[in-house]
């Protein structure tokens, strides 16, 4: 008899680094089990397209959880507050821009978390980012080796020993352009992935907010179109 996969639990919003981060996790064996959120994010089309990848990848279970960050706010996503548009590489690289939202990362993790240990799994996959991302302090390597060593004080599988979590982050250290290779090789749709933070009703990407711009910087050190942009008749 063939032994089952082990579970692991990926976040998957519907952008491409964490479709590639679900890829990367099947390559190595996994069964999938897909978590994304309906935070009260003004890009909620990054459901649309998570659902799609979950169906296409055919994960073992895709939830989508329901919280609301718009009460706290603080925010562009969140909150009426402007999405920066036209921003150089320079100028992201300064700061920490109005697009993070505060906590976002703990909070999924922490549902990634109780996710994880009523499946048995010891394998969390989230797709962050340190070299090519817009500033955010929750996808430092740093913060994800202390939520990792918090988390496996945090549970009762992990006092009891039975659960022994790994943070998986096989994004951190890449460029944009070697997440998008990696993908490609691993037979991502990038067509499929939703990165705007402010796309139109159909999805269409803005094609001027710091996502979009990092995005098409990564397609095109990879040397090659990008496909969603293909799809709308952005190229």
């Amino acid at each position: 008899m063939t032994p089952s996969k082990p579970a692991a639990v990926v976040l998957l919003s519907g952008g491409l680094d964490s479709t590639t981060a679900l890829a990367i996790a099947q390559a190595h064996g996994f069964e999938i089990f897909a978590l994304s959120f309906r935070y009260g994010q003004r890009h909620v089309h990054e459901l649309v397209a998570a659902e799609s990848i979950a169906r296409q990848l055919a994960v073992a279970k895709h939830v989508v959880a329901q919280i609301d960050l718009r009460e706290f706010g603080g925010s562009a996503l969140t909150a009426d507050i402007e999405v920066p548009k036209g921003r150089s590489t320079a100028h992201m690289s300064q700061g920490i821009p109005v697009t993070y939202v505060p906590a976002r990362n703990t909070v999924f993790l922490s549902f990634a978390l109780a996710w994880a240990e009523t499946l048995g799994s010891s394998d969390i996959f989230i797709g962050v980012n340190a070299l090519d991302y817009s500033g955010y302090p929750d996808c430092r390597p740093e913060y994800i080796a202390a939520y990792e060593a918090m988390a496996n004080l945090a549970t009762k599988a992990g006092v009891e020993g039975t659960q022994k979590l790994k943070i998986h982050t096989p994004l951190i250290s890449l460029t944009k352009a070697q997440i998008i290779q990696q993908g490609l090789e691993l037979g991502v749709d990038y067509s499929l992935t939703s990165s705007c933070y402010d796309p139109g009703p159909d999805g269409r990407p803005c094609g001027e907010c710091d996502s979009c711009l990092l995005r098409a910087k990564g397609f095109a050190e990879a040397g090659v179109k990008d496909p969603l942009y293909l799809r709308f008749g952005m190229a």
